[in-house]
């Protein structure tokens, strides 16, 4: 028979490791599976030429509901960076009180002009990922370098595949990862698990204007803002995919309204305030989140008024990068 403490240290050791092997069950999935295992057998994907006038390039976005196209330059023959939405609410928010720039003339300018005098990007480069890496390895580099958008180019042909992004990697593991064991931890409240922002929480007044809203946007790099009310309580989401659409509303010229009036003149999809409560667990949490499709849950207490974010990048951390010991790369 063996002695007891030789007994305890054996399942002391048995308990780290059913643990530890708990703990990796997200982080090893997304090892063991490339990016292409991820790309849809069908996808919409838009490339536009640098040469390519600002306007159309954001119709084209809207029209094709996009968020971002990679950007091809003819001369250096590689791709450069991609439109985005982030571009065109930086152009709004810097020139929309300028009495030197009018924004009908920007919008005329090249994509290629407008990057390099308005937007002065200080990298030339596409961040990219091959379609061999790993989901892990695309994860790393989304949060990394936080960005939402990640390009998966093949490295023979130059051709872009796909552009990944967090809902999509979170998908395809709620889609292919539920052969997987459980973990533990899916079962804990998210108030226990701390995942989300819950301190000094981006929010817009209804009352407040939409060129506040921008201001909030480009200074706290959020990409989406809970619209409250004077005590608090969420009435609206507002995206920036929503801000995109005032280009094809050619409105971008009346940033003054009210965000209550901004709210009220979307015309195209809306993407809904979908709320979580403290409470509940990372399990329920995960499943709202991708069955709704959206990019964020807004954690409200009992009265709906907002508490917290938890983003498609929390979770991601918490879920992946938190267990391979790297630490948050969200602050």
């Amino acid at each position: 028979m063996e002695p007891i403490s030789q007994v305890s240290l054996s399942e002391e050791k048995q308990r780290l490791q059913k643990q530890e092997a708990d703990a990796t069950v997200y982080l090893n999935f997304m090892k063991s599976h490339r990016c292409y295992d991820a790309i849809p057998t069908s996808c919409k994907l838009v490339i536009f030429d640098t040469t390519l006038q600002v306007k159309k390039g954001f119709f084209a976005l809207v029209a094709n509901g996009l968020r971002a196209a990679p950007l091809w330059d003819s001369k250096l023959q590689r791709f450069v960076g991609m439109l985005t939405i982030t571009d065109f609410i930086n152009i709004l928010h810097c020139y929309y009180k300028s009495p030197l720039v009018q924004m009908y003339g920007l919008e005329n300018h090249k994509i290629e002009t407008w990057r390099d005098v308005y937007l002065q990007y200080p990298n030339p480069f596409l961040i990219s990922i091959s379609p061999e890496a790993s989901l892990f390895d695309a994860i790393y580099s989304l949060l990394r370098h936080k960005i939402h958008r990640l390009p998966v180019i093949d490295p023979e042909s130059g051709n872009v595949l796909h552009i990944l992004t967090h809902k999509r990697i979170l998908k395809f593991l709620h889609i292919f990862g539920k052969k997987l064991p459980r973990p533990a931890f899916i079962q804990r409240q998210i108030q226990e698990l701390g995942i989300g922002t819950f301190r000094n929480i981006a929010t817009v007044q209804e009352t407040a204007s939409l060129y506040e809203a921008l201001s909030i946007f480009v200074e706290r790099r959020v990409s989406a803002l809970p619209v409250v009310d004077e005590q608090g309580k969420v009435m609206a989401l507002y995206s920036r995919f929503d801000v995109i659409n005032l280009a094809a509303q050619k409105t971008y010229n009346n940033l003054d309204m009210t965000m209550r009036e901004a709210v009220r003149r979307r015309s195209c999809y809306i993407e809904g305030v979908i709320k979580c409560h403290l409470d509940e667990t990372l399990e329920t949490i995960i499943d709202r989140i991708v069955t709704a499709e959206v990019h964020r849950l807004v954690l409200v207490d009992r009265a709906d008024v907002v508490k917290g974010i938890i983003s498609l990048s929390d979770l991601l951390q918490a879920m992946v990068l938190t267990p391979a010991g790297i630490d948050t790369l969200l602050s």
